[in-house]
């Protein structure tokens, strides 16, 4: 079974958090923990600090095992 990776991006200011956005799978759990702190920091980078520290935009992430990949040649 594969492990996907979601990401949520959440203003403290505005007390709101965005949709869960799945990235991509990953082979195991591990490189999913990986996967989503580069992407944490590249989303970081990406906004720049001007937009984080005006929103105080917190970037989450999550590892799940994604069932939908719980067959022959996932």
């Amino acid at each position: 079974m594969k492990v996907a990776l979601i990401m949520i991006m959440c203003s403290q200011i505005a007390g709101e958090c965005s949709s869960p956005h799945f990235l991509r799978h990953y082979d195991n759990f591990y490189e999913c923990l990986l996967g989503g702190y580069q992407e944490a920091i590249d989303k970081t980078e990406e906004l720049g600090k001007k937009e984080i520290v005006s929103h105080e935009i917190v970037i989450k992430f999550n590892c799940y095992y994604d069932p939908k990949t719980n067959h022959p040649g996932a």
